[in-house]
């Protein structure tokens, strides 16, 4: 018989929570909040981010680095009714990111009252058996708290309607960064145990080339009449340190095309005197050299690649 008593006997040790890594992907229809949210959770500008719809035109995948886990978002275009060859490639990648994440959270804005858009997604997840999903209510801080728990309530109605169980329904607001925190912890639980799968430290793995004309076209999209949003495209076309420099004074050369559909939106992107294109390179210059880190010399053209969201070979060209 032991002559231990029971305060002398060993600690039981706990088992230390397994590390989760896996991918999540934020799905909504256009302008739901999916790229600011995105950032947020990253806590650094991974996405593009526009108050006009259809911003995203590539999966960013932004990382989220934890203790216990490593989320990595990817942020998908809108889903939408396609009404040229680039919207029904935007909508192909959708779909086929869907199939290839551990969790989608669907992402619907609180002041907008449900709507087709949001029906439409929801009956194309609802086909989406094994991926569980989480339904985020963004832009919270656009309500009052009664207009809020009515679109919970929405959410949760839509759901039973369509036979989704949502995983977790989550109202957030990340401009404000109201319970972004939560959200991820929400989400590590769905994800898979396994080891990170990014190197510590990696915020995106997306090439800086297409970072940085995302920048422009970021910039080029503020103030611009409502026709133009879909009609930017903007390709990199070379991006190389300037020679002969002193190597505490560097400068990185950035030669960027931007392209448009028609010779008539010339004038609008380049404004008069060239003041509008001038401002642009200004603006997306200094989101440049936070990102890299480097002072920019930007040299920017526009040129006119006719209708190019309808023509297969200028979408293969402008990397679509």
């Amino acid at each position: 018989m032991s002559d231990r008593s029971p305060s002398s006997r060993p600690a039981q040790r706990t088992e230390p929570a397994p590390h989760r890594a896996g991918f999540a992907c934020f799905v909504g229809r256009p302008n739901a909040g999916k790229s600011t949210l995105t950032n947020a959770l990253v806590g650094t500008k991974v996405a593009i981010t526009s108050n006009r719809p259809q911003t995203t035109r590539h999966t960013v995948r932004g990382i989220v680095h934890r203790p216990d886990a490593q989320l990595v978002l990817v942020d998908t275009p809108g889903l939408h009714k396609p009404r040229t060859l680039l919207g029904e490639r935007l909508n192909d990648v959708v779909r086929t990111t869907w199939a290839e994440v551990d969790v989608i959270g669907f992402c619907l804005p609180a002041d907008q009252k449900i709507g087709p858009g949001d029906r439409f997604i929801a009956g194309e997840l609802a086909s989406l058996r094994r991926t569980p999903k989480v339904a985020i209510v963004t832009k919270t801080d656009l309500v009052d708290s009664k207009a809020l728990a009515e679109q919970l309530l929405a959410v949760d109605r839509l759901g039973k309607e369509l036979g989704i169980e949502w995983a977790e329904i989550v109202p957030v607001s990340a401009t404000e960064g109201t319970q972004v925190g939560l959200l991820a912890d929400l989400l590590v639980p769905l994800l898979p145990e396994g080891p990170s799968l990014y190197p510590d430290g990696d915020l995106t793995d997306e090439p800086e080339q297409v970072m940085v004309a995302e920048l422009i076209r970021e910039a080029a999209l503020e103030g611009v009449r409502d026709e133009l949003p879909h009609s930017i495209a903007v390709v990199v076309e070379e991006m190389a340190p300037r020679e002969g420099r002193p190597a505490d004074r560097p400068l990185l050369d950035i030669h960027a095309n931007l392209f448009i559909e028609r010779p008539s939106q010339k004038g609008i992107v380049i404004g008069p005197k060239g003041s509008r294109l001038k401002e642009v390179g200004t603006k997306s210059r200094r989101q440049i050299e936070a990102l890299l880190g480097t002072p920019v010399y930007l040299d920017l053209h526009v040129k006119v690649a006719k209708d190019w969201q309808r023509d297969p070979k200028q979408l293969r060209k402008l990397g679509f």
